[in-house]
């Protein structure tokens, strides 16, 4: 197996976490998305929607960060995704709510139209009032975060066990280091990112989010 990956990669960091954590023998290739790669011909071979992460086994190739996630877990038969029918519907539950509801406001929102110029409006005014909004969306997502799916006893997304929606979220609460989020307002998410940054394999895995954040420090960000 083959993975095409950028360390950068809110995406991609996720996957790269979950295969040290589990030692599996994956091949990885980075793909430079900062220098355009991804554009180029061989690459758009492999993924006409030009982005990373690919999967390749054979003829066989995925293209999504979830879908691939799943697939190394099922494969491995890791314990990270429950074979009970409820838990592994409750992860994927999970899963969903954070590639729809919790990176679209989080991510592409408040955090990435203030550090990505290609996220970014042109007329000042405009700018402003999308940040703010985009704030005021993610806050909203955060406090059910927060509130009702870390609100019970267990320390993981889905209970008791860390599964592969504890590792496809940490990518999306990792872009918060770009603009300095603390999430000192939001306790329990605080606590699960603590947890999960004290992962053996975390620094590692997810050093090219803190190099990003170096070139993001000075202006004054909106942040939670």
């Amino acid at each position: 197996m083959k993975l095409y990956q950028n360390p950068v990669s809110t995406t991609c960091r996720p996957i790269m976490m979950f295969i040290a954590d589990e030692e599996l023998e994956v091949e990885q290739q980075i793909v430079d998305i900062m220098a355009g790669e991804q554009y180029g011909e061989a690459f758009s071979k492999l993924n006409p929607n030009n982005c990373v992460p690919v999967l390749e086994e054979g003829d066989f190739r995925l293209l999504e960060s979830s879908a691939i996630l799943k697939y190394l877990a099922e494969k491995s038969g890791s314990a990270a995704y429950p074979a009970d029918p409820q838990a592994r519907a409750r992860v994927n539950s999970t899963m969903d709510w954070f590639n729809t509801s919790f990176y679209r406001t989080f991510g592409y929102g408040l955090v990435y139209p203030q550090v990505l110029d290609t996220c970014k409006l042109p007329d000042a005014a405009a700018q402003k009032l999308q940040v703010s909004e985009g704030k005021a969306q993610a806050q909203r997502f955060l406090a059910v975060l927060n509130d009702h799916i870390l609100g019970h006893d267990g320390p993981w997304l889905c209970g008791e066990t860390m599964t592969i929606a504890d590792y496809f979220a940490s990518g999306m609460i990792s872009v918060g280091e770009l603009i300095g989020c603390t999430y000192a307002a939001y306790p329990n998410i605080r606590a699960w990112y603590d947890r999960i940054q004290a992962r053996p394999n975390w620094q590692s895995a997810n050093a090219g989010v803190y190099e990003w954040a170096k070139f993001t420090q000075g202006p004054e960000y909106s942040a939670v």
